[in-house]
């Protein structure tokens, strides 16, 4: 059976996606506080077969970059304002019917026991639809909303990440699959003695269970992770089926690919079962120079200091302390390693200032810009998917929905020529749609250690 390339939309419940250009531009909507917006965008990806829309999603106003809230408020950077994109998701199960909706919850200011009866209420709701972005959080703001003094340490959070896990694992299984009878002529409900307690206690948490949500019928949500730095990748490589990378270099992607591969076979996985989703913003037009003309446009519109400032939210780090006009310093950061270390990357290869780098932060967080006509996207995915970078890519929008239309119209239809993407859905659930096995509820062991 031929490998099957798999596609997925990115999303923020808010203004902006990886773009700060996106609110701005003319042809994108302002309703990112209703109902409409998300329909139209779920609703044109699931025409397209995509597998799922995933939502990020952060847990404080910017405030990183100078200690000020006022300046990223103004400027509508990411997270400046946002809504709950777990209701987000339940009302889209209501107006889809296949398309995966993959929605990000924190395991560092969260309880074990609330998320995983949230992702169970959204799998019934969905139908076995749904994705968990698994997220330790970023900085030290997060950590003020929840009434914390300190954020943890990056280590830290993955060992109560790995923990949180597995008493989730426990608490979906608390149900067994066939616990529920409902048979109305007994009066009898469900069976107890396949509804178990969980008992657990741990060095991070305390459950007794069991969780008050059935089973199922995922099991569970698919899991999915951005790990970057090799904590976070041994992680990714235990735990996700799929996983949401940043790289704008083609070498980078690869080498990521392999890396991650490599690392979940090493923890007694499939590395098939690892899905990696590159992340790219789609130019499309008529001709390469209109498709370049709708690119210098959008990226004209950001804003380096916008960049800055998310820079800072996903770094946990000030950057306003810095010589805009010099080139990026190799710093210790505290929050995400691995986009720090692309942006330095690309500073040094590339000569870039620290106003370069932010400038290519809010046209798309480091995303690459795929730029031409529909065969000349098609040509740049094709041989990435084929290349060894990625078993599938997260379109990211320069302006919404305008972008969700334009590659569902255009793009789609050539990869589907192509053979390289379904004509239609073979089934059902989430984990369908990715070629995955039925759920296993017993996690893979850790490692001895962890780098």
């Amino acid at each position: 059976m031929a490998r099957e390339l798999h596609l997925a939309g990115f999303l923020i419940a808010s203004n902006v996606t990886h773009s700060h250009a996106a609110w701005r531009h003319p042809g994108s909507t302002t309703d990112y506080f209703g109902p409409d917006y998300y329909r139209r965008v779920a609703q044109t990806l699931e025409r397209g077969k995509f597998d799922f829309l995933f939502f990020a999603d952060l847990l404080a106003t910017p405030v990183r970059f100078g200690d000020d809230i006022r300046v990223p408020i103004e400027r509508g950077t990411q997270a400046a304002a946002t809504i709950d994109p777990s209701l987000v998701a339940a009302s889209l199960a209501n107006v889809t019917e296949k398309l995966g909706l993959a929605i990000t919850k924190s395991t560092t200011y969260f309880h074990p026991y609330e998320v995983a009866r949230i992702f169970g209420t959204l799998d019934h709701l969905s139908r076995g639809r749904v994705g968990w972005n698994v997220v330790t959080s970023l900085n030290q703001a997060e950590a003020h909303n929840f009434g914390v003094e300190q954020h943890l340490g990056h280590d830290e959070r993955y060992e109560r990440a790995q923990e949180f896990l597995e008493v989730a694992f426990k608490l979906w299984g608390s149900w067994e699959r066939d616990a529920l009878v409902q048979d109305k002529a007994s009066g009898r409900f469900a069976d107890p003695d396949k509804v178990h307690t969980v008992d657990h206690a741990g060095e991070w948490f305390a459950t007794r269970g069991p969780l008050t949500v059935p089973h199922s019928p995922q099991s569970r949500p698919v899991l999915i992770q951005a790990g970057s730095s090799p904590t976070g990748r041994d992680f990714a490589a235990r735990w996700a089926e799929a996983i949401f990378e940043i790289d704008p270099t083609s070498d980078g992607r690869k080498a990521y690919y392999d890396d991650i591969k490599s690392r979940a076979s090493d923890a007694g996985r499939n590395p098939d079962d690892v899905k990696i989703f590159p992340a790219f913003v789609p130019f499309v037009g008529e001709t390469e120079a209109i498709a370049k003309e709708k690119q210098a446009y959008h990226n004209e519109l950001a804003d380096p200091i916008s960049g800055l400032i998310t820079l800072s939210v996903h770094t946990d780090h000030d950057f306003s302390q810095y010589d805009l006009d010099a080139p990026i310093e190799e710093v210790t950061v505290p929050g995400t390693q691995g986009l720090f270390e692309v942006a330095h990357r690309l500073s040094v290869k590339n000569n870039l200032t620290l106003r370069d780098v932010g400038k290519l932060y809010a046209q798309g967080v480091l995303l690459p810009q795929f730029v031409g006509t529909p065969e000349q996207i098609a040509d740049r995915i094709e041989e990435s998917f084929h290349g060894g970078e990625a078993d599938g890519f997260i379109i990211s929008a320069a302006q919404a929905p305008g972008t969700f239309d334009e590659f569902v119209d255009l793009v789609v239809p050539e990869l589907q020529r192509r053979g390289l993407f379904r004509t239609d859905y073979t089934g059902t659930t989430l984990r369908d749609h990715l070629g995955l096995g039925q759920a296993s509820l017993t996690p893979a062991p850790r490692a001895a250690t962890v780098a």
